[in-house]
């Protein structure tokens, strides 16, 4: 099991962890940088200027995320 938690304060909304995470990229608008359309089928999106995960449990645990947040808001915690 796996949990990502974004640090809020660190976060500055680039979209970074968005683009890179295999589960949105199945998304068409994720890949084309517009962003998720349909919140039940992505693990995290921008939202108010920051990373936010909206279903956690999509999550696989590749941590692409992680490695592609230049400002180290986000972490997958393993349970």
């Amino acid at each position: 099991m796996y949990r990502l938690v974004v640090y809020k304060e660190k976060c500055h909304g680039c979209g970074n962890c968005v683009i890179v995470c295999p589960v949105n990229a199945k998304d068409p608008n994720v890949f084309g940088g517009k962003g998720p359309e349909e919140e039940d089928k992505v693990v995290v999106r921008v939202v108010n200027g920051v990373a936010d995960v909206i279903n956690e449990e999509l999550c696989g645990g590749c941590g692409a995320c992680v490695e592609a947040c230049p400002v180290y808001a986000i972490k997958l915690i393993v349970e």
